[in-house]
């Protein structure tokens, strides 16, 4: 994977940043050989100096972390230590305690820190304020990471915190940039007094609940680990219940890309703009609150892991992050930041998204040019033959995932 980018973060100096575009190069040629399905828009099957015959696949952009591209928001406002400067202390030990200051560099805890990269040996992180500022209301926080496009989650949604992990929490999504919310997954120490529904787990969940939301108390019940420090949501636990009987190394069952063009509510459980964490009740160490050491209640996370890709309707296999936002590099004659519409000239029939199948190609669902219904026998569904000069493809000057 070629290196990216990171939202409000700059590149190393410039020969570090020549050493890792080479080593992103070398890795993605190493790999080709290894390319996972619909990795390929299209594929030549012939070629002579004057006309190329192309193969049109479905393809999609391959997973990278989407949290390095978020817009991050964390509310109420002022819910991040250090204004004014205060003292955050251990749960465990209410007189080991930090100074959070916004105004010093060292000192404070801003929500980039979430998803920047982690250097050995030492963790950065995002910090709320203690309970100290808000008590006797709850401690509360919303933290949204907002793409300004949809996206959709591929793997694991891994959540680590720097403090112990809260007693109660809920992943939302949105689909409409922020309007209206969904859960995604409950999280509590209690899930039958917090949220009024019995606990369960995604690896219990049958074929029929692939999009069931539920309750966990695996993260934050009286039986977590108090060592390990991170809340996932197990969106594999879920996509592997269509992926019928298990098949040996290296073969790719094609159950699964069927079952999800089957299955659009499944699509649409994975699909948003936007992905909210609402925190709403820190870890405590018991059962009840110490109102003299209040600031050892609070919340810190260290890292943000959101692994999916580009909603690009199956029409790109690139997506690019450029001026703050990302981009579908749209093949099959489509256009668009989603490739969700044919280009000017390319309008002989109504725009389709692609579909996974046939698997492994799929069907590309190709715009086709005006005259193409005349001309149908120049134009058959899945190979197409153009002008050499204009069958290569635009050079992204871009960081490309």
């Amino acid at each position: 994977m070629v290196p990216t980018v990171p939202t409000g973060l700059a590149w190393p100096d410039e020969p570090l940043r020549r050493v890792l575009l080479l080593l992103g190069a070398a890795l993605s040629l190493g790999s080709a050989s290894q390319l996972p399905p619909y990795s390929r828009c299209k594929v030549t099957v012939h070629s002579s100096d004057d006309v190329a015959a192309w193969e049109y696949h479905s393809c999609q952009p391959q997973t990278t972390d989407l949290a390095r591209y978020a817009r991050i928001h964390v509310d109420p406002m002022d819910i991040t230590c250090g204004k004014p400067p205060e003292n955050i202390c251990a749960l465990e030990n209410p007189y080991l305690c930090a100074e959070c200051d916004v105004s010093m560099l060292g000192l404070s805890h801003p929500p980039h820190l979430m998803v920047d990269a982690e250097v050995p040996d030492t963790s950065t992180f995002w910090q709320s304020a203690s309970w100290h500022r808000t008590h006797p209301e709850p401690l509360r926080a919303n933290i949204t990471f907002s793409w300004g496009r949809e996206v959709e989650l591929t793997h694991d949604v891994v959540i680590t915190f720097q403090s112990r992990r809260p007693a109660a929490l809920v992943l939302e999504r949105s689909r409409d940039h922020g309007r209206s919310w969904r859960p995604l997954q409950f999280y509590a120490d209690d899930c039958l007094e917090e949220f009024g529904m019995e606990q369960r787990r995604a690896l219990d969940l049958l074929s029929e609940d692939v999009t069931k939301v539920i309750c966990t108390e695996e993260y934050s019940g009286s039986f977590a680990s108090k060592g390990i420090r991170t809340v996932r949501m197990e969106i594999q636990n879920r996509t592997a219940l269509l992926a019928g009987p298990r098949l040996p190394p290296g073969r790719v069952s094609a159950s699964p890309y069927g079952r999800m063009t089957a299955n659009p509510a499944l699509r649409d459980f994975l699909t948003l703009t936007d992905l909210r964490l609402s925190l709403l009740r820190p870890a405590t160490g018991g059962t009840f609150i110490d109102k003299e050491n209040l600031q050892k209640y609070h919340y810190a996370i260290s890292d943000v892991l959101v692994p999916g890709r580009c909603q690009c309707n199956l029409h790109a296999s690139e997506c690019v992050f450029n001026a703050g936002r990302l981009a579908c590099v749209c093949q099959h004659r489509t256009a668009g930041p989603d490739c969700s519409k044919c280009q000017r000239g390319f309008r002989s029939r109504r725009w389709r998204q692609g579909s996974y199948l046939p698997y492994p190609m799929g069907s590309a669902n190709v715009c086709l040019p005006n005259n193409a219904i005349s001309h149908a026998a120049l134009w058959p569904s899945v190979s197409s033959v153009e002008n050499k000069e204009h069958s290569s493809g635009t050079q992204v000057l871009n960081f490309i995932f």
